[in-house]
């Protein structure tokens, strides 16, 4: 029987037949892959990382290219919307610009009393269409000249004036919303140069006439005393005697 001896090391397993320096090397080789598997680990990570930044930056420039995208729409939308209304108003306005002498025959017979019977029922829808188009009439008698809106084909001088006015209105004019069709064409008149007197100069005028009267009524109330003065001596004479 074999007694086991106390104090016994295990040591690694060595093949039958290895010396001790292929022993060394066995146990250095498993200290360096324990040493390895941290190192990979952290390289491993390392490279997770990197590829998860390089995610989110694509994600950056994908969600700037959306929103680029969005903003290039809405501007596109707008565009479009106003084009839209633009080409309406002009085609609005062409139409209406054709139907204008139309309107003014109606006008002319309007002023002369001649517009009865049906001819009054088909000019007032005409006028009533127009209306609802978005078509506007303008140009009024003692208004100020405006040349962006009124067309001046008369001239003259008037005493009654401050500045430039419409005197008479030869064909009123139409808009739609800002746009003009055709402007309003007048005849206009201007103040006359040197008519129009001062303030002050009326205001003498004025004066000198109320003097005049208060002259004027002193003269006849001294005249009125004589008078009376004269027919109290001629009274009192017989009496004396």
């Amino acid at each position: 029987m074999t007694e086991e001896t106390p104090g016994f090391d295990e040591k690694p397993d060595v093949p039958s037949g290895a010396t001790s320096d292929d022993a060394a090397e066995t146990a250095g080789s498993s200290e360096k892959e324990g040493r390895a598997a941290p190192a990979g680990d952290a390289a491993k990570t390392a490279g997770l990382t990197a590829e998860l930044d390089q995610v989110r930056t694509a994600l950056s420039e994908r969600t700037g290219d959306l929103q680029r995208l969005q903003a290039e729409y809405q501007n596109y939308r707008r565009r479009v919307e106003r084009d839209r209304v633009s080409v309406k108003e002009i085609a609005t306005a062409t139409l209406l610009a054709e139907l204008l002498p139309v309107l003014d025959d109606i006008g002319r017979a309007r002023d002369h009393g001649e517009l009865v019977g049906g001819f009054k029922s088909v000019a007032e829808s005409l006028e009533t269409a127009a209306a609802k188009m978005g078509l506007q009439q303008f140009g009024k008698e003692g208004e100020p000249f405006d040349p962006t809106i009124h067309e001046a084909l008369m001239h003259s001088y008037a005493p009654d004036v401050t500045e430039t006015t419409c005197v008479a209105v030869l064909q009123p004019g139409y808009r739609i919303g800002e746009r003009t069709i055709r402007p309003a064409r007048v005849a206009v008149a201007e103040p006359q140069p040197g008519a129009a007197p001062s303030t002050s100069g009326k205001e003498s005028a004025e004066s000198s006439d109320a003097k005049g009267a208060a002259a004027e009524d002193g003269a006849a109330d001294a005249e009125g005393a004589k008078g009376a003065k004269a027919d109290g001596e001629e009274s009192g004479g017989p009496d004396k005697g």
